[in-house]
This record gives structure tokens, sequence and C-alpha cells, in this order.
């Protein structure tokens, strides 16, 4: 009986586990990495077609995404996860091939006219529509036997719509072990979805730890920060734009959004628009409004029960198709626009933070993690330009944060979570989290709890019946590509010469006709027009 970690390892994205137990091998999750990459990845040890059955914490890409190509590549077996994932992943895996496949066809029309070999996406829409026959879906706290010695119980994890903790439970030679895989576990108390479940033995636990360093601390004041940096955003005049994940974060807000509209908590400012510009936001939007009240918290249930529905309201308007996109940006009247991708990688958010970052009346909302190296992160650690489609963009809009808002779970309710076990786990391993917060947590495990813990790189593999670590795997890190500074021009001493000589002439004008001023200054454009890059 063995584990081995192959994603997701000292890194926040890329989930990806396999368990060797009773003859079968058994994949946790199969995710897609985003962001910059720490650590040189590691290939599969086994073939597609090896593996025998996938077990799906959620739908978040970083824990799905790489599914259609492990179909595509030869994978036959089922695919156990709640419904709620199930459906999710259907729409959030096609927009991700929708998205590889424009990717490809701009990158082969550039390839064909320079004559070079052709760009195969990780995966189709076809491969997706394959891949989802083989999804399985289960319930909350239900065992579900998938072969002789497997069982598997998947319990709320309190992270997203159908999010779940998996329990596996493998006898093999006499010997019973049970695994317990966290998924990314909830933060508490949040619109929409329960809490984190608890579930009740583990011999093994493997733990995230995204914010394994940190505490979210009191409860915020969500709807009180949301009002006030709408507030003062309409009052200046401008846009409140919002880089939200498609699925789950955006309805959340949603769900906040309805109460401040409710409430009149916004003054002066009419029925403020409200746009939701993603095609996936929109139909997981419609996913979130439909029949899925067994993953609701009481107070969800009560409103539908009331006949509302708890994710929208009037002035909400749903944009899919790039012109609505576009639309959004020439209408002047200030707004809120919610668009994808959260932590602004790829998506329509790139559009409206090219239209919105320079302007001075508008503002830019963080409201989930951002992954280091991406362009959510740069913004937030305080960049004063970025380079959007080829052009820098000074950021003078104001930058914010919603906080606590965010849906994982912290320091304290990870400790809380493995501490309500019945018995303490032989060991916990600590992956999905950044580089240095991954041993941070574990060393913390240890001397909290007192639970023997590690946080294992890629390709480590661990014996689950003596506990031992049989590969230490790798922590060989990316290396930065290296760039030589370039060397000035031996020429670019005339250029700048004759700068200072345009200049002297420039200013020798400033007394001069009218209409000669004029001419200069159209010839001066002119020239600046051809030569502007």
């Amino acid at each position: 009986m063995r584990i081995r970690f192959c994603g997701a390892a000292h890194e926040v994205t890329g989930s990806c586990t396999l368990l060797e137990a009773c003859g079968k091998t058994i994949m946790i999750d199969c995710g897609m990495e985003q962001g910059r990459d720490i650590y040189e990845n590691a290939d599969l040890p086994v073939l597609p077609s090896q593996v025998d059955f996938l077990l799906l914490t959620h739908a978040h890409i970083d824990h799905s995404g790489k599914i259609p190509a492990l179909c595509a590549g030869g994978f036959k077996g089922h695919i156990y996860t709640t419904a709620a994932t199930a459906r999710l992943c259907e729409i959030m895996l096609l927009d991700s091939a929708h998205i590889q496949e424009f990717e490809a066809g701009w990158r082969n029309r550039k390839a064909k006219r320079a004559g070079t070999a052709p760009y195969v996406p990780l995966y189709t829409s076809e491969d997706v529509k394959k891949a989802m026959k083989q999804f399985v879906s289960c319930g909350y706290e239900t065992e579900y036997r998938i072969c002789d010695g497997i069982t598997v119980k998947f319990t709320d994890a309190g992270h997203l719509l159908g999010s779940a903790s998996i329990t596996v439970t493998a006898e093999e030679h006499g010997e019973t072990e049970k695994i317990v895989f966290s998924g990314d576990l909830g933060n508490l108390n949040r619109p929409l979805i329960k809490n984190p479940g608890q579930p009740e033995e583990a011999d093994y636990v493997v733990i995230e730890s995204t914010y394994g360093n940190r505490l979210h601390g009191e409860r915020p004041d969500y709807i009180g920060q949301l009002t006030k940096i709408i507030q003062e955003t309409l009052d200046r005049g401008g846009n409140l734009v919002i880089p939200s994940f498609a699925v789950g974060r955006t309805q959340e807000l949603l769900y906040l959004i309805r109460i401040i509209k409710e409430k009149g908590l916004v003054t002066g400012h009419g029925h403020f628009p409200v746009y939701v510009d993603s095609p996936l936001a929109v139909e997981a939007t419609e996913i979130y409004s439909g029949s899925m009240s067994e993953y609701y918290d009481a107070e969800t249930v009560a409103l539908l029960e009331q006949g509302i529905n708890p994710i929208k309201f009037p002035d909400l308007k749903l944009s899919v198709t790039s012109d609505d996109s576009v639309r959004i940006n020439a209408d002047k009247t200030p707004k809120i626009i919610l668009s994808a991708s959260g932590m602004c990688e790829a998506g329509r958010i790139r559009h409206h933070l090219k239209h919105n970052l320079w302007r001075r009346e508008s503002t830019v909302l963080f409201v989930g993690y951002q992954s280091e190296g991406t362009l959510g992160r740069i913004l937030l650690d305080g960049a004063a330009n970025v380079r959007l489609f080829g052009e820098t963009i000074k950021v003078n809009a104001r930058i914010e944060r919603l906080e606590g808002i965010s849906g994982h779970a912290d320091k304290k309710i990870l400790l809380s979570w493995l501490e309500g076990f019945r018995q303490k786990p032989k060991t916990v391993f600590v992956n999905h989290g950044e580089d240095t917060v991954c041993d941070e947590f574990a060393r913390t495990v240890t001397a909290v709890l007192g639970i023997p813990a590690a946080a294992p790189y890629n390709s480590a593999a661990y014996d689950l019946i003596t506990g031992i670590c049989v590969d230490k795997g790798s922590n060989k890190k990316v290396e930065k590509k290296y760039s030589a500074p370039r060397r000035e021009s031996a020429v670019f001493p005339r250029l700048a010469a004759a700068g200072k000589r345009l200049a002297g002439i420039i200013e020798r004008y400033r007394e001069g006709a009218n209409k000669d001023v004029a001419a200069f200054a159209d010839q001066i454009t002119a020239l600046c027009n051809k030569w502007d890059k």
C-alpha cells in the first residue's frame, strides 16, 4: 500500500496524488497548474490506462483540469465525485477546452505563416464530452465500494458547491488503513454553502495548506466592507472591477450584492448595474440557482423556501457574447463588473483591467487568493505599471482587497479539523501550499498537535503499512531563463543627439507664427506616428 505525490507538492495548484492498494492504482484529483511553476514537474509513474479509478474532491480547474487529457490518453475507469461537482465540471472543463482550442487556432495561424510545427491543445471539447461519460455521482456520508477491499466516502469540505474531503478505506493482506484527502477545506460562515464537515477516522491525512501560515481573524463584516467600496467608487464616477473565480466566488458576491441592494445600503446611485461578464460564470450561476438545495446552508434554504433567488436581483446583467462584453466598457455609467479569471491570468477580466486600471476613479477589488507570479498578485503587490495586450498600462485605479472572504480554511481552522479525528493520525502529509508554507504548516502540526507531519516534494512516495518514505522525490526548482542585457546600439547616440537638436528647434518656434508652428507640429506628429511601435 503506497501513496505518491504527483502535483501541488510545495505548490498551490495542480493537485494530483496516486494511491496504490489492493492491486489497484487510484488517482485523487487530476489538476492543472496555474500561475508560475516553482518546481520541475515529474512525469506520472504510470500510463493513464494503468489508472483504475479517479476520485475528485471538487470542480476547480487546479483539481480537475487535466481529467479530459487523462481520459484521452487511455484512462477508462470511473470518476467518483459528488453530483454538484460533476455538473460544475462539465461547464468548467468545456470552458477550459474552448480556451485551449481558441489559443491553438491563434497559434497555428502564426505557425503556418512561420512554417513551424502546429500547436496541439491539451484536450478538446470532444475529449471533455467523452470524459463526462465516466463520471459517477456520489452523495455525502455514504460508503461506496469501488472494488474488492476499497471503499470511499465523501464529506462536505465547505469550499465550493459539492466540494468534498474523501476517506479511502483500503484492506490489503489483513491490514486496513484509512487515508483521508482533505481536498480544499473551506472558511467558516460563508454565503450559500455549509461549513466543512469532519471525517471521523484517519490513519493518514493529506491536507491542503493554502493559508497554513495565516489567520483570517474575526469574521469580518463582508456587507460593510463591500458597501463602502461600492459607494466610494460610484461616487467618484468609476467602475468597480472584481476579478472573480467564475464558479463559487462570483455566486457568493452576487449573494452579498443582493443584500446590499435589497437594503438600499448604497445611496445616490439608483439602480446601479451589476455585470457578470463570463460565459462560465453565467452558466455556473444558473446551476447555483437550480435544484442544489442539499448543498446549501440553512439560511440559503430558507430563502429558497420563501421563493427568493439568493443570487439574482434587478439590474443584474449577464454578459455572454464578446459583443456583450465590449458594450460594458462603452457604457459610461458607473457599474460593478464581475469577470474571470480570478487571478487575472486569462479571460475577459484582462480587457476590463485595460479599460479601468489607468482611471483614478475606478477600483479593482480582489476577493480571492492570488498565486505568486500571477497578474493579480503583481497588482496586489503594488505594481505601478503592467503590460496588457502589448500595451503598458499605468496603475492609477485603487487596488483593494475584501478581507476575510477567502474560500480556504486558515491555520486555525486547518488545525481544528485535524484535531477533530477520533484518534490522532499516524502521519499528516501537507501539500497544496506555497513552497515555504507547506514546510511551516507541517512543523506546526507536529508542534501543536503532536502528530508526525511531512511536506512531500514532487514524486515522493510513502509505504502506508510501515509509514516509511520510499522515494524522497525531487526538489529541483525550475531554472529561471537568463536574458542577457541588451547592448546599446552603436548609433543610438546619434539618435539621442538628433532628439536634442529637435528639442532646440521646437523651443525656437515658441514665438513663431501660428501657421508655421501648426505645420511643424503636424510634421513631427506624422514622424512619431510612423515610428511609434
